[in-house]
């Protein structure tokens, strides 16, 4: 029995892999959210606080905690620079939320004059950008609305092409799925979501559409081009080198940047692409040959 066999015969069962794995992130998601009241941890773009850019070599290695016991309301984040290629520090990105600019200033001015005596801040090493928690909650409920629109349209759209209730909202959930994965990865590992995030999302929403219209187009409207299991084989193939090129640019791009905005949308889309491979392939693809067989009159 070779592989094409195999799936005719079982392909209903491969349906609970994905399920099972959505299961668990609609779990991880729904714990965050009964525990901080927010489906994933926001960074100061959408919730509102300071980002300070400090140019700087000199190390300190416990800034994060000194800062937690001098702020102790405060929620921070510390990062260090490093110079394209290499681990040299360049300076330390540092994001706090409920705490006056004045007083965390001078904190971490003291901690990297301990081992520089005389350091002092300058506008050549020192720079601040400030959001308000209300323009904070307005951007995150702004980009909240786009990709329900996103969806909304996305639906409406595949449901005109392909004139199917179960296979376009097959589509849409799929696409549904890939975004939930990350966020729960996000939330496991304390990842803060950031408007670049945000923006990584919708991203993934069109990258993992393609691969799922694609199916659908070779189950649906191509069926001059051989029998339905030829045809959805076909497709996969096809799929699988589109995600498996676009994977290798996003994993060397991540490795290779050393900006945080740009590490955090490859993230988000390696880990919702490699979810969607398992979306895409084992229910999409099966709910297509169940669905074609129901129509044609087969069990």
């Amino acid at each position: 029995m070779n592989v094409k066999e195999w799936y005719s015969k079982h392909y209903k069962w491969l349906f609970f892999i994905p399920i099972a794995i959505l299961v668990a992130c609609l779990i991880v998601v729904g714990t965050h959210y009964v525990r901080t009241g927010d489906i994933v941890d926001r960074d100061v773009t959408l919730k509102g606080g300071l980002t300070l850019t400090i140019s700087s070599d000199v190390k300190v290695p416990d800034m994060k905690e000194r800062l937690a016991v001098m702020f102790p309301g405060s929620d921070m984040l510390v990062r260090t620079l490093t110079e394209f290629g290499s681990d040299a520090q360049t300076g330390f990105l540092i994001e706090a939320s409920d705490v006056e600019e004045a007083p965390l200033k001078k904190a971490i001015e003291g901690m990297i004059a301990e081992n520089r005596p005389g350091f002092v801040f300058t506008k050549d090493n020192y720079s601040v950008e400030q959001v308000g928690s209300s323009l904070g909650e307005a951007f995150y409920s702004q980009m909240l609305m786009a990709i329900l629109f996103a969806y909304i349209f996305m639906g409406v759209v595949v449901l005109i092409t392909f004139r199917s209730v179960i296979p376009s909202f097959t589509v849409v959930f799929c696409a549904f799925c890939d975004m939930m994965f990350p966020l729960a990865l996000m939330d496991l590992f304390n990842i803060r979501l950031s408007t670049a995030g945000i923006a990584a999302l919708l991203m993934l929403i069109g990258y993992s559409i393609d691969t799922d219209i694609l199916i659908t187009t070779k189950a649906l409207k191509r069926q001059e081009e051989g029998n339905l299991i030829d045809r959805m084989f076909d497709g996969v193939k096809t799929g699988l080198t589109m995600t498996a090129t676009t994977l290798v640019a996003l994993i060397a791009g991540y490795f290779i940047s050393n900006s945080y905005v740009i590490k955090e949308i490859f993230m988000i889309l390696i880990f919702g692409l490699i979810y969607d491979m398992v979306v895409t392939y084992l229910l999409n693809t099966g709910v297509l040959v169940w669905w074609v067989k129901r129509k044609a009159g087969e069990q």
